[in-house]
């Protein structure tokens, strides 16, 4: 059973190359998820070259590491400690401030945005935001009726 960090969404999938950290001072370091469900509180993970409960309680507490080429596409949307303090720009109303929190969501996340209009609410779903690259401001569309008095 894996159970999501800071805040990020499962993301483990079939024939994906993880590494275990801390890792074993003897043996393969590197592991390939051979399946991956989610249960609802976690991922049931089964790794490669992991056939019995011996071998899977030596990875319990461990950290597992990916590549982030081999993450899914959208996991920045997910990036919590990528997101805070990051300028957002909507298309209408230009600056709204900072992203101050990232609040979980089964559906969708939502970001916390502190700035001129007190504190927005931004739903992180593909109809809202627009632009989120490296570097610069995250460009959103609001829909009408979001921000008070806007």
């Amino acid at each position: 059973m894996t159970v999501p960090v800071h805040g990020l969404p499962p993301m483990l999938r079939e024939r994906l190359d993880v590494t275990p950290v801390p890792p074993a001072l003897k043996g393969p370091r590197g592991r390939v998820v051979m399946s991956a469900s989610y249960n609802g509180s976690g991922q049931l993970v089964s790794l490669g070259g992991v056939s019995d409960i011996n071998a899977a309680s030596e990875l319990v507490g461990k950290v597992l590491l990916a590549r982030i080429d081999d993450l899914p596409e959208g996991f920045e949307r997910h990036d919590v400690d990528a997101l805070l303090g990051r300028e957002v720009v909507d298309s209408n109303m230009g600056a709204l401030g900072s992203v101050a929190e990232v609040m979980v969501g089964r559906a969708n996340d939502v970001w916390v945005v502190r700035g001129p209009y007190g504190e927005v609410l931004i739903p992180v779903v593909d109809a809202v935001v627009d632009e989120l690259v490296e570097d610069g401001p995250i460009r959103v569309t609001i829909p009408s009726g979001l921000i008070e008095g806007a």
